[in-house]
């Protein structure tokens, strides 16, 4: 296995599913399944003591569900990213993976190509719920959430004014193409400035972000 590959390890308690996507997966040759669990418990033992680069986790587990693993996953530290796969489009597990740290969802019906995409992307480092979908997301999320009046992060006053609207912005589900196009700079600068934001606001991908403007009170509900 080449240094370059993109190591994919996979969660999810039933066998055909695994096997499906193990097939599928190493049949690239930038990806390879590193590793498998039936449950939730052994892939973050598993992923301890040998991080991938992305793991595919099923929410409905047994032992220890999606959520929890992946919220174990994420305070841990380790260098592995979640892609949460679910049945159900706009799972509210699934949005509850989102918050507790995934770098995206995709729906087990997706397409071959799409997934594989999906899985380069998150290696990446990007997230995976495309802006198109962030609206839908919010729609299921914003309800959950309930800051504070008065009481913000704060890393809030970390942000340039300039920043700030970048990120109400991504929060409102634009893409870069039409943030660039909405406050009047090159899609280049755009890019830039949401690097700084998710340094400064020590979020993992775009999904974050959106979360982060939501909790604090930034965009509308």
């Amino acid at each position: 296995m080449s240094s370059d590959t993109i190591r994919v390890f996979l969660a999810d308690d039933q066998a055909l599913v695994r096997s499906g996507f193990r097939m599928l997966i190493d049949s690239e040759d930038d990806l390879a399944v590193t590793g498998e669990a039936q449950n939730g418990a052994d892939a973050v033992t598993a992923l301890l003591a040998s991080p991938a680069d992305v793991v595919l986790m099923d929410i409905r587990m047994p032992v220890m569900d999606g959520v929890e693993a992946t919220r174990r996953i994420v305070e841990a530290g380790i260098e592995t990213r979640v892609l949460v796969l679910t049945t159900f489009d706009l799972d509210e597990y699934a949005f509850a993976a989102l918050k507790a740290g995934a770098s995206g969802f995709m729906l087990k019906d997706a397409r071959p190509a799409d997934l594989l995409n999906a899985i380069r992307n998150v290696a990446a480092g990007d997230a995976v719920v495309a802006p198109s979908t962030t609206r839908r997301l919010l729609d299921h999320v914003v309800p959950t959430l309930t800051p504070t009046p008065g009481e913000h992060d704060p890393r809030l006053a970390l942000l340039t004014e300039r920043e700030r609207e970048v990120l109400l912005e991504v929060a409102g589900g634009s893409t870069n193409a039409e943030i660039a196009k909405t406050l009047y700079m090159a899609e280049g600068t755009v890019k830039t400035h949401i690097g700084r934001l998710l340094t400064k606001l020590q979020a993992r991908d775009r999904v974050g972000l959106v979360l982060f403007a939501y909790e604090n009170g930034l965009a509308g509900r």
